[in-house]
């Protein structure tokens, strides 16, 4: 490595940690915000308002709105706003924080693996299907071990879980397809979600906004409109550029799985041994250590 590359890589891990705390607080802040009676609606709108007053401004100073007759932008923001949004915070709703980090996290490899094979033809290769095995036998054991102590359940959380994940695996197959830059994939996603989410959720959804105090809305409000959308989406961006694509996926799968560990003393959510197999098998999958050590 030259020396002038050098601290290029260290900016990618410097991105690449930034985005791992803000996608671990992720499922800590989405569960703190069902346990504060918000429903997934409320969090939904909370996250799209706050990033549609940042973003809209700053698309008007700079005069770039045309991108957002794009009609492939509100698709994107159908698949991997709207959708996935409403999913995950349901789920977060029914299903403690570990659950997340099996069937939403965990699946994520899988439900973009499929939706690649299925819209840009790519065949599953020899490392997907290994990674396959280990979240299968990861599951079952943690399913095994559950039936075993007579906790086996399975909850309409879960359900969730993988819905959003298949809908985000769609979306990130789509955004690959169509090579859309960057900040006006962002953006607009975000833009769009506000326009057309907004005034259903205003019109007919059920809210529970009226019974929150106005911090629980502010802190709610910044974190997934400005971390989660804007800030990891482009940190991540950058430590892709920086680091190359798998290394910053197979670290950034590390996030969910150390909410997990945090959720337990932080929501006193236990951590049994069911949910720990699970945890083991999925974050080996998504991780694939064998590739890192067969490049080192």
């Amino acid at each position: 490595m030259s020396q002038s590359a050098a601290p290029d890589i260290k900016k990618g891990y410097l991105l690449l940690l930034i985005t791992m705390l803000i996608w671990g607080s992720f499922t800590l802040m989405s569960r703190l915000g069902a346990k504060q009676d918000l429903t997934a609606w409320d969090i939904t709108a909370l996250r799209f308002a706050t990033a549609f007053v940042v973003l809209m401004p700053i698309q008007l100073w700079r005069r770039e709105l045309k991108f957002l007759l794009d009609k492939r932008i509100l698709w994107l923001a159908l698949l991997g706003g709207i959708g996935y949004s409403c999913a995950v915070y349901s789920g977060f709703s029914y299903a403690p924080a570990a659950h997340a980090a099996i069937w939403l996290n965990g699946f994520l490899p899988l439900a973009t693996a499929i939706s690649a094979w299925i819209v840009l033809k790519e065949p599953f290769g020899k490392n997907t299907w290994i990674s396959l095995l280990f979240m299968a036998a990861g599951l079952s054991g943690m399913m095994a071990v559950m039936q075993y102590e007579g906790q086996f359940y399975l909850s309409i959380g879960d359900a969730f879980f993988v819905l959003g994940a298949a809908l985000w695996g769609i979306y990130t197959v789509f955004l690959k397809r169509w090579m859309l830059p960057p900040w006006q994939a962002m953006a607009g996603v975000a833009i769009w979600t506000a326009i057309v989410y907004l005034p259903v959720y205003a019109l007919f959804l059920p809210k529970k906004l009226a019974q929150a105090s106005h911090m629980v809305m502010l802190e709610q409000g910044i974190f997934h409109g400005v971390f989660v959308v804007i800030i990891a989406m482009l940190t991540y961006i950058g430590a892709v550029e920086r680091l190359g694509a798998f290394k910053t996926g197979s670290l950034l799968a590390l996030a969910p799985f150390l909410a997990a560990l945090a959720a337990v003393p932080l929501l006193n959510e236990p951590l049994n041994l069911a949910i720990g197999v699970g945890l083991l098998g999925m974050g080996i999958g998504a991780l694939q250590p064998w590739r890192l050590w067969r490049q080192g």
